[in-house]
């Protein structure tokens, strides 16, 4: 039975990892810090925090297994320097609290092409999170890596949706790792990390995910 600690519980994907984890009878307690109050649930424990002050003895961090799908855009975000703060600094020091605290198992969204030496942003900085919580020693550490992700964002993301548009047209004719990666399919893919908790590191890869 597994504890499990959630960020990114408010966009589309941590949405459907919550509601996951609600309803599986594996997970006996899930901790889900948030911006803003959510609906409450069995099991949930939601507490309303500033992740740039994120309370380093608070109990709730005492948990089997943390999970992140924290995840921007540098659109939203507004510039390079506070997407990296986001998708790598929250991100690690989440990991790097729970971990402190006892955490076995970590589940982590980033995204296909994820290197620490590629040439573009985004998956560079995807790339430079893996490296840095693999030095965490994690004994199960698993990353997901979806390509474009499928599914309605409870923000919009124009450029997204018209690149999700293109490629479920060209789907069929397209290799596995270029296709949509549904939400639902990551959500369920990142449940059973957490479930399995398998020692080692691991990498789900978006053609496993299409």
């Amino acid at each position: 039975m597994t504890r499990v600690l959630l960020v990114g519980a408010t966009g589309l994907v941590g949405g459907l990892v919550l509601g996951r984890l609600v309803g599986d009878p594996r997970f006996t307690a899930i901790v889900a810090p948030v911006r803003r109050p959510i609906a409450p649930a069995a099991k949930l424990l939601a507490p309303v925090v500033d992740f740039d002050a994120l309370p380093p003895d608070a109990d709730w961090w005492a948990v089997d297994a943390v999970i992140c799908a924290l995840g921007t855009t540098i659109r939203q975000a507004g510039s390079q320097e506070a997407f990296r703060h986001v998708d790598h600094d929250l991100a690690l020091r989440v990991a790097s609290m729970a971990r402190a605290h006892g955490a076995a198992c970590c589940v982590v969204v980033t995204a296909h092409g994820a290197s620490a030496s590629s040439r573009f942003f985004y998956n560079r900085v995807k790339g430079e999170l893996e490296h840095d919580l693999a030095a965490l020693g994690f004994p199960s550490l698993t990353f997901v890596r979806p390509g474009l992700i499928g599914g309605e964002r409870p923000e919009p993301r124009p450029a997204e949706k018209a690149a999700s548009l293109a490629l479920r047209t060209l789907g069929p004719i397209l290799p596995r790792s270029l296709r949509i990666n549904p939400a639902d399919r990551i959500a369920d893919a990142i449940v059973a990390a957490a479930a399995d908790a398998r020692p080692g590191v691991h990498v789900v890869a978006s053609k496993a995910l299409a």
